[in-house]
């Protein structure tokens, strides 16, 4: 299974396709999707760069990211590493 992670526009901020396409800030609400799927919500949220900045897909077993990047993945779906000077918990 794959999700579609990229950067908010407006504020920098980790975000993933729900679903529907929808931006979602937490990985559990996130959509699964498999191949040709996981092509077309990837294409979807690329053609609204208001919205998705970068978007790409990641692997997920569940709701943990694996594969390659698995330890970049998690450490983006925790939030900034900056500590609270974002104004996010």
């Amino acid at each position: 299974m794959k999700i579609v992670t990229a950067n908010r526009l407006s504020d920098g901020r980790v975000i993933y396709a729900g679903p529907s396409g929808e931006p979602v800030e937490a990985l559990d609400r996130a959509g699964r999707f498999d191949g040709e799927a996981a092509d077309a919500a990837l294409s979807r949220a690329a053609r609204d760069p208001a919205i998705f900045v970068n978007p790409y897909l990641v692997e997920v077993d569940g709701d943990r990211p694996s594969g390659r990047d698995r330890f970049k993945e998690l450490i983006r779906s925790r939030g900034p590493t900056v500590g609270h000077s974002l104004g996010h918990p």
